[in-house]
């Protein structure tokens, strides 16, 4: 453990040094905000508090950020170790491969929890000032808070796993932003097509959560929208978020993870120094 804790203070150190806190940050406050004062306006109308209604907008905003922050952070984690020639030092040290992965998980997720405190801090802040009665909504911002870790787990395993793939930072990078763009934004374009050209048939009622439940981007945004008080406020997904069970949206959020960091340890495993 105190290798693990070791090497992601290291980690940690460089992600400071390199401004990924602050830039993190920084992005995660400017959104939050320009989304909690346009999520004032239709709350009196949703018979929402405050609250409730930015978390929704929220949730909608964490599923393309969250994503593209972790992706960013890790996906130059072992391919620039590989090509500044400091992975051969790194494994010269009595730590093993999976010491060193966890290490640097570790430390962006402290990134990235750190990024989402400043985020949803000033949201919440700015909707408790504006409306008292938004303090009702202090559990789904905290289920939003947690998720958006889990969420940011799976994709930093994932662009290790991509990293260790490609070998070279300019070729992790492209598969980082082509899996962002495949995961988040034409991954729900294909399942749009195939229920409009299904018409309503076995593939909507059927193939449609299980597909939803298969991408852990979706499955973050239902878990999230089933209990907000907001829900159509938020997206098109409000019905889907109403008919997938939480305890599997649940799940879904939970395995991916653990699968993310098990195909980043296979990679790593094959990378040569």
């Amino acid at each position: 453990m105190n290798r693990i804790l070791t090497i992601a203070g290291t980690e940690f150190r460089i992600a400071r040094r390199n401004r990924w806190i602050t830039v993190s940050a920084v992005l995660m406050m400017i959104f939050a905000l320009v989304l909690t004062a346009a999520g004032s306006a239709p709350s009196g109308a949703l018979a929402a508090d405050r609250l409730s209604v930015v978390v929704a907008s929220l949730t909608s905003l964490a599923v393309y950020v969250v994503p593209l922050i972790a992706l960013l952070l890790s996906f130059d984690a072992i391919a620039g170790e590989v090509e500044r020639g400091t992975l051969s030092l790194l494994l010269t040290y009595p730590v093993s491969r999976a010491e060193a992965l966890a290490g640097k998980l570790l430390a962006h997720i402290a990134v990235l929890t750190l990024a989402l405190l400043a985020g949803y801090g000033l949201a919440a802040l700015v909707a408790l000032v504006g409306d008292r009665s938004a303090i009702a909504g202090l559990p789904a911002l905290w289920r939003l808070g947690w998720s958006s870790v889990l969420l940011g787990i799976t994709f930093l395993g994932a662009g290790y796993a991509l990293s260790s793939l490609a070998g070279r930072p300019s070729g992790a990078a492209g598969l980082a932003i082509a899996l962002w763009v495949g995961a988040v934004v034409l991954y729900d374009l294909a399942l749009l097509a195939a229920v409009v050209a299904d018409d309503g048939g076995a593939l909507t009622r059927q193939g449609l959560p299980v597909a939803l439940l298969a991408n852990p981007a979706d499955a973050f945004r239902l878990f999230n929208l089933s209990a907000s008080q907001a829900t159509a406020a938020a997206s098109g997904l409000g019905a889907a978020a109403k008919t997938v069970p939480a305890l599997a949206t649940l799940g879904s959020l939970a395995i991916w993870p653990v699968l993310a960091f098990a195909l980043a340890w296979l990679g790593f495993r094959r990378v040569q120094p």
